[in-house]
């Protein structure tokens, strides 16, 4: 059965929006920090934008293995506070970026905010002696043409490097331009006032979620014109959900590289997403063979997710609706204390599903609702993902 055949919007997409419950399921904050500190010029509007600017960037940049004792290093005669390097074979002296300086720095064992706080050619003096006496003897260089030649990163020989540009077109392959010319697109926002998620905002710097550094990349899309209906929810109407995906990769380093695939019932203007169900993640070190373990693992799971039908989800939260585990106080309490939960926690969990419900909890599905609001409630962040992490646990055991 495919994705359409599970749709039962609320409304339909001439009335502006979805009504949605995002008082269940958990909140995820990942996109919304990704959207609060990156600056204009790391926003792009759509992913041929995205894409053309991280594979020119790539077009410009060559990766080669060089000796480290080989590595000249100088304080620039032009500049007394900047630093360059003298790289084997090569035209014209180097300039580290701030993050390259730092994993040169940690490759030779010498702390990155220390040699910042010297003098130029001190620290010059201090990263020489370090790279003359480095006992791996290469490391691997990535510089990048852009006016003058950068380097982007220094690592270890091996390094799998996995382009920017490599995830961008994965993502294309499923996604188009990420602007609505396919079923997945930059979000739309929740109105808070109304309940109604309107997945049909105008993609602008302040609601993009294509995001691209000098040593990262970070999409996040979803699939929002096409609702799935999995379950009612009190007053009878459906609790509706769609499928979204966020990934991220770092070339020079920064990041593993990343796909989490998940449900959610709305996206807010600050780019928080709400009533997340089902979240998976697969990530990958840039290991001697990461580029092998992103063509075979991460870019099908991609695309998996990105094809397949969300009958298998909506019949996990209806078999967890239906599988009641408590009918009584008594039940409730030894139920939850069973899998792990202090006799305050019982009580709290209790109380968050009767007031959202306005009955207490019976069902597999009561109880994990009640337990992501609590875990909302932590301010703790390793509280937090404890506690959801038990609600995921409970679902997943429902047979």
């Amino acid at each position: 059965m495919g994705v359409q055949e599970v749709l039962e919007p609320v409304q339909t997409r001439k009335t502006g929006g979805y009504k949605v419950d995002v008082s269940r399921g958990e909140r995820n904050g990942r996109v919304s920090s990704e959207w609060f500190n990156r600056p204009d010029d790391e926003r792009y509007l759509s992913l041929d934008d995205l894409w053309a600017s991280v594979k020119g960037r790539s077009e410009r940049s060559r990766s080669r293995i060089v000796e480290t004792p080989e590595i000249r290093v100088e304080a620039s005669r032009d500049n007394a506070e900047r630093m360059q390097l003298i790289l084997p074979r090569a035209q014209e002296p180097v300039a580290p970026t701030h993050w390259a300086f730092g994993q040169l720095a940690s490759i030779v064992g010498a702390p990155a905010s220390y040699l910042r706080q010297l003098p130029a050619p001190l620290a010059a003096i201090n990263l020489q002696y370090g790279l003359s006496s480095h006992r791996a003897e290469q490391v691997k260089t990535f510089e990048t043409e852009d006016g003058r030649t950068e380097l982007r990163a220094v690592t270890g020989p091996d390094y799998g490097r996995i382009h920017d540009h490599e995830l961008v077109e994965a993502v294309q392959r499923i996604a188009g331009n990420g602007t609505g010319d396919t079923r997945w697109k930059v979000p739309g926002t929740l109105d808070w006032s109304t309940g109604v998620y309107n997945p049909d905002v105008e993609i602008s710097r302040d609601t993009t979620t294509l995001y691209a550094s000098d040593r990262d990349v970070f999409l996040f899309l979803v699939d929002d014109h096409n609702p799935i209906e999995a379950g009612r929810l009190a007053d009878g109407s459906p609790d509706l959900y769609f499928r979204g995906f966020y990934c991220w990769n770092s070339e020079v380093g920064a990041k593993t590289l990343g796909i989490a695939s998940f449900y959610l019932r709305a996206v807010c203007q600050n780019r928080n997403l709400w009533g997340v169900e089902d979240f998976q993640e697969i990530t990958i070190r840039h290991s001697k063979y990461a580029a092998s373990r992103f063509a075979h693992e991460a870019a099908p799971a991609l695309t998996r997710f990105a094809n397949s039908s969300a009958q298998g989800f909506v019949n996990g939260i209806k078999a967890a609706r239906q599988q009641i585990v408590a009918r009584t106080d008594d039940e409730r309490g030894e139920f939850l204390r069973k899998h792990g939960f202090s006799k305050a926690e019982t009580s709290k969990i209790i109380e968050k599903v009767f007031l959202e419900e306005h009955r207490p909890p019976e069902s597999i599905f009561d109880f994990v609702q009640g337990i992501t609001r609590l875990a909302r409630d932590k301010t703790q962040q390793d509280a937090r993902l404890d506690m959801e992490g038990r609600a995921k646990k409970l679902l997943d055991r429902v047979g």
